[in-house]
């Protein structure tokens, strides 16, 4: 446990530090946490540039926020399900979601074309705090349905917090003892509003009125954001009920690509933070101990380039989709209302079809 009482186990400098009440499992995999954080960081980067050159219509940036998803992602197990906000790309790689799948949604070609029970990751949710609610509910179905070993987390930011959905979640997880862990990434900007306007209290503090555990770590260490996910996922998985993880961290970059954080907060600030760097302190560590030397690095650097060229060229050569498709996977059924607007629209169409053809017998 740190002064600011977050819990550590690496320090900004790569030293590790002990939690006798959060251990690192033995079994963890540094080297392979190091690589995911490489891999998903450079996935935000090549979808920035992307954005900028007019491939994406926006992109919700992780910058600073790799060893959050990283270390919490990697502690679920294949049963558990995820319910992720919109920046959550470092779950979704956690998941085996292929990074395609996540640009398609920010270059307006899919709704969402991944099947969330094949993932056990549900869609993006545009809606502030709504997911929440989803996962608290999902969450009440597992009990229900007395599957065992199972868990739910809930991926939210700060400001999110100040939404009624969140605290309606909070309220029902506790009373039904739900089998949920509400992850909170806390980068201290709720787009451009501080976090001294949303909570005059730390955000893990607001679990105990609610009747169960909070707990505040470090959101840059990924190794103790590991260690806390697990242990609170196997107290769900327990009959335990739910935790709030505060992950205290920063955000690097933009709230979107449509913002301008230079506006609202100091460099300053941010060239503290970057000092702080989730990535460069984890490798300070694998290189300080000897578990990783310039090789490894190397190769990491190299399959992330190799990422790179894929997801560019992905990218651009994602197919649009037809028209009509805008009116499938609306509803689980067929709805007759539903059925009409795109009977009317498909009229619509064909009647620049029908408008083409006339003016090509007209030039004939």
């Amino acid at each position: 446990m740190t002064e600011t009482g977050l819990i550590q186990l690496l320090t900004p400098e790569g030293e590790r530090v002990d939690n006798p009440a959060y251990p690192l499992d033995e079994a963890a995999d540094i080297k392979g946490m190091y690589r995911d954080m490489v891999l998903v960081r450079r996935i935000d980067t090549e979808a920035i540039a992307l954005q900028r050159h007019g491939e994406l219509g926006l992109w919700a940036s992780l910058l600073g926020q790799e060893a959050a998803q990283i270390g919490s992602g990697r502690a679920l197990t294949p049963k558990d399900m995820a319910f992720p906000s919109y920046r959550e790309h470092g779950v979704a790689w956690c998941r085996g979601l292929d990074p395609l799948r996540l640009l398609e949604l920010f270059r307006g070609v899919s709704n969402g074309s991944w099947e969330p029970e094949e993932h056990k990751f549900h869609l993006y949710t545009i809606v502030i705090g709504d997911q929440t609610l989803h996962a608290t509910g999902y969450a009440m179905g597992i009990q229900r349905d007395a599957a065992e070993d199972e868990a739910v987390i809930v991926y939210f930011g700060d400001g999110a917090t100040s939404q009624g959905d969140v605290s309606e979640a909070f309220a029902w997880a506790s009373v039904f003892n739900a089998p949920v862990v509400f992850f909170c990434q806390n980068n201290q900007w709720a787009i451009s509003a501080p976090q001294d306007r949303q909570s005059r209290v730390p955000l893990f503090q607001r679990a105990s009125g609610f009747g169960f555990p909070g707990v505040r770590v470090d959101g840059n260490d990924v190794l103790a954001c590991h260690a806390v996910t697990q242990r609170a996922l196997q107290a769900a998985r327990e009959g335990q009920g739910p935790t709030l993880i505060e992950a205290y961290t920063y955000r690097m970059g933009a709230h979107t690509t449509t913002d301008d954080p230079t506006r609202y907060r100091l460099a300053s600030d941010v060239e503290v933070w970057r000092l702080r760097d989730p990535i460069e302190r984890v490798r300070s560590y694998l290189a300080r101990s000897g578990q990783a030397d310039s090789t490894f690095f190397a190769a990491i650097d190299a399959e992330a380039n190799e990422l790179g060229e894929r997801i560019r060229e992905g990218c651009r050569t994602l197919p649009d989709p037809a028209p009509l498709e805008l009116f499938d996977h609306v509803y689980a059924g067929r709805s007759a209302i539903l059925d009409d607007e795109r009977e009317r629209y498909a009229a619509y169409l064909e009647s620049f079809e029908q408008t083409d053809t006339a003016l090509e017998e007209a030039r004939r």
